[in-house]
């Protein structure tokens, strides 16, 4: 489920406002999203590279994975926050949906920090301090997107589309593959399940 909900936020919290963005701005409304979709999935994917290569396979370098991960989710709730500044309905229900998503997905994301590291013979307040300390990276995401969100607006559609782009990526990557390995057809379901879920609460909200 929470795969599904890491999609459908990329859909209608970040890529159709930097759509509807680009268009005021006077632009080709499908250069900025595809080109910031393309590039925060590449630009993640590269980071993972170069940080991986510092680092042996094994628990270290999957909590480093996660901590990468974590950093741009941040980024796009405060991204989120500072449209929801503007006061318009659309902006608000977005950054509260978005905000909800990626709550959700960070309990099953956090868990996958920590069992691997209990099974492996540490203590539980170790495993559990390793999955809290991944996601610390994110309020420090989200305050420094905030931050410097009011400097950049000519950029937001590009900012937004990237974090979606490392959303959908990290959900590829990561989210999929493990929700499909047990049981395919139920996974297949909760993926289906938790993208209607944040669909409905963006709409609704």
């Amino acid at each position: 489920m929470a795969a599904g909900i890491m999609l459908a936020a990329s859909v209608w919290s970040l890529l159709l406002p930097a759509i509807e963005r680009t268009r005021e701005l006077g632009v080709a409304a499908w250069v900025p999203p595809s080109a910031g979709l393309v590039l925060g999935a590449a630009g993640l994917l590269r980071l993972e590279s170069m940080a991986g290569q510092l680092l042996q396979r094994g628990k270290s370098r999957m909590v480093l994975a996660v901590t990468l991960h974590n950093l741009p989710e941040g980024m796009v709730v405060g991204l989120a926050a500072a449209l929801a500044l503007s006061g318009e309905p659309d902006a608000v229900s977005g950054a509260l949906a978005l905000s909800l998503g990626i709550g959700l997905q960070n309990i099953p994301e956090g868990a996958a920090v920590s069992l691997p590291l209990a099974h492996s013979g540490r203590t539980r307040l170790q495993s559990f301090g390793a999955g809290a300390a991944s996601g610390l990276v994110e309020p420090l995401g989200a305050l420094a997107a905030f931050a410097l969100a009011g400097w950049v607006q000519a950029a937001l559609p590009w900012l937004m589309s990237a974090a979606a782009g490392c959303m959908v990526c990290v959900t590829a990557q990561e989210m999929i593959p493990e929700a499909v390995e047990q049981d395919e057809p139920a996974g297949v379901v909760s993926i289906v399940l938790g993208f209607a879920l944040m669909m409905a609460l963006d709409v609704a909200l």
